[in-house]
């Protein structure tokens, strides 16, 4: 049997989002959900950074651009929002480019837009 990685953080991460879906339904845009997201975090006491801007690298010199990950919960996990019918592979590669870009092993892609469940993937590096 293999361990889950950071099964407790996700755990409470999850329960977040249910809640959230839970009260909100789907129909709104990305934005709601985050700061829907960012409340319930707060009132769960589940540490969380959001838009902190990474720097990407190519063959060792910065880049001009920026990547933005909607949210970096406990330090080590990438949750990444969408309110879209589907997820699409689009959607898997951005949050891989994010584990990349900042060596985290660990992203949520959460989908607010689906119905009649909220949708969550766990993608790891």
């Amino acid at each position: 049997m293999t361990d889950i990685l950071y099964k407790e953080e996700c755990y409470g991460i999850q329960g977040a989002v249910f809640e959230v879906y839970k009260e909100m339904g789907c129909g709104f845009l990305e934005a709601v959900y985050q700061e829907c997201l960012e409340r319930e975090f707060r009132n769960r006491g589940i540490p969380f950074a959001r838009k902190i801007e990474l720097c990407l690298h190519y063959k060792g010199e910065p880049l001009e651009q920026r990547y933005e990950p909607d949210l970096i919960c406990y330090g080590k996990i990438i949750i990444e929002l969408k309110a879209v019918k589907e997820l699409s592979n689009e959607h898997r590669a951005q949050l891989m480019n994010y584990l990349k870009a900042t060596r985290l092993r660990l992203g949520l892609l959460v989908n607010f837009g689906h119905f009649p469940k909220v949708q969550i993937e766990r993608i790891i590096l």
